[in-house]
């Protein structure tokens, strides 16, 4: 079955998560993905992850998650050789992806109106901290650092722990998604436009405020600041409570749902008829239901305001989710058959979503730095004496595919 983005040819020149998850997504999707590594630099999540000894190989499980699906090209950018490599792969490819400091690409005369010269159908894509433009454009940042000055970070936590960073890279992967959805808006549109390219900017400041609209909104509206509540919500019937054994999570959100809840739990008197009552209430709400659900385990909980359609979950740990059966049920994870490999039986997360005519999927496993280094530099026209003196100059490193 043809997948959705077959043929493409995307060249992904990115590092660490929010870039990398971009062109990941891409390669689920079907689209040819030749990621590009400085030679004795690589991507510096290679080296990062839960297990050393991977880390020692250059296959650390950060880089392992969104590695899937992607030749390695390891070719040094800084020298005029690896310049003319990468243009000739550009005249070949339809995405170019980057997430360099601002200007750092420009400066090697491959900004996006160097490469668009070379082939003029080019979506090509700069993922940043703070974007091309505005008085930050050059200062690097991370996801901790994005969540810190975005605000999100203030109003994460309790009034007693302070403001704490959200356990998972959120951002980076907010970040990635959008530049993947902001690609494939972009190929879209160069087939209704006489094939013309454009230059996408994305900025993990901006994705990272997108995230957080309905405060903005609401800030911008009439100035409220947005507090750390830890696991409250404006409504009592949204939040977490202590079972007899663990936390429970209750989202009884709208007008139905409350009264559910309450009839459910033998408290109509409870049942309120507009927001703003609930609003008043939130204390009495709350003490209500404090009570209650302390008199059962989270499990119990959980099976009876699920059966009474009250969306509700004990807090699991990922392990406990992960052998739930229900992410495996959905296809969401993919593991990699490579006997003999240290690679064999990896399983990674594919994409949050399914199609019915080309579901996402991989083929290719995370692979070694310069892996396809020869076979990419073959079919650009490189005969083997080439590929022989490039690697001598440094330009190039094909020693993971020999």
């Amino acid at each position: 079955m043809t997948k959705a983005l077959h043929g493409l040819r995307i060249i992904d020149t990115t590092h660490v998560l929010a870039g990398p998850f971009a062109s990941y997504q891409l390669a689920v999707l079907g689209a040819e993905v030749i990621k590009v590594e400085a030679p004795g630099d690589p991507d510096q999540s290679r080296r990062q992850g839960a297990d050393r000894a991977l880390d020692a190989v250059g296959l650390g499980t950060a880089y392992l998650a969104q590695g899937s699906g992607k030749a390695s090209l390891a070719v040094d950018l800084k020298t005029e050789a690896g310049r003319v490599i990468l243009k000739r792969l550009i005249e070949t490819a339809d995405v170019f992806v980057e997430n360099y400091r601002p200007g750092a690409f420009e400066a090697l005369g491959l900004g996006y109106g160097d490469l668009s010269r070379l082939n003029p159908g080019l979506i090509y894509c700069s993922i940043s901290g703070f974007g091309q433009t505005g008085p930050r454009r050059e200062q690097t940042a991370y996801d901790g650092v994005i969540q810190a000055y975005s605000g999100m970070m203030a109003m994460t936590g309790t009034s007693e722990s302070g403001p704490l960073k959200c356990g998972a890279p959120v951002v980076d992967y907010a970040t990635g998604t959008t530049a993947a959805f902001a690609i494939a808006a972009a190929l879209f549109q160069r087939e209704r436009n006489g094939g013309r390219g454009q230059h996408i900017d994305v900025s993990m400041h901006d994705v990272a405020l997108m995230l957080c609209s309905p405060y903005v909104t609401g800030h911008l509206w009439n100035g409220s600041r947005p507090k750390p509540k830890g696991n409250q919500y404006p409504f009592a019937t949204i939040g977490c409570y202590e079972a007899s054994d663990g936390p429970i999570m209750v989202s009884a959100s709208n007008l139905r749902q409350q009264e559910r809840l309450w009839r459910a739990l033998g408290r109509a008197d409870l049942i309120k008829q507009d927001n703003a009552a609930r609003l008043d209430a939130f204390a009495e709400e709350r003490a209500a239901l404090v009570d209650i659900l302390g008199t059962r385990t989270a499990a119990e909980w959980e099976v009876f305001l699920t059966e009474h359609r009250i969306p509700a979950a004990r807090v699991r740990r990922l392990e406990e989710a992960l052998a739930d059966g229900q992410a495996a049920a959905r296809g969401l994870l993919h593991r990699h058959e490579a006997p003999g490999s240290v690679l064999d039986g990896l399983t990674v997360p594919v994409a949050g979503f399914t199609m019915s005519a080309s579901p996402p999927g991989l083929t290719m496993p995370p692979q070694p730095v310069g892996a396809q280094t020869a076979d990419i530099l073959h079919g650009l026209g490189y005969a083997d004496g080439d590929i022989a003196r490039l690697r001598r100059a440094g330009a190039i490193d094909d020693q993971g595919g020999r």
